[in-house]
């Protein structure tokens, strides 16, 4: 059964980095972001997006503690 669980696991995550992959590759027009005045060098749409994922895949954890921290006192 462990073995099951590996197999599946190794399968699902090649299948993410495939997609992650064909996505990178896909949107590889240049963009520039713009935020106070404060302006970004030209870099593929898919570096901005994935950077903004990381960040969501950070911030969402730490915030979700907060909250729960904070509902517990």
């Amino acid at each position: 059964m462990r073995r099951a669980k590996r197999v599946v696991l190794f399968l699902a995550a090649s299948f993410i980095a495939i997609l992650v992959l064909a996505f990178v590759l896909e949107n590889q027009q240049g963009a520039s972001l713009t935020f106070f005045g404060w302006s970004t060098v030209e870099l593929p749409v898919s570096v901005f997006l994935t950077l903004a994922l990381i960040l969501g895949l950070l911030v969402g954890p730490v915030l979700a503690l907060l909250v729960r921290g904070s509902a517990r006192r």
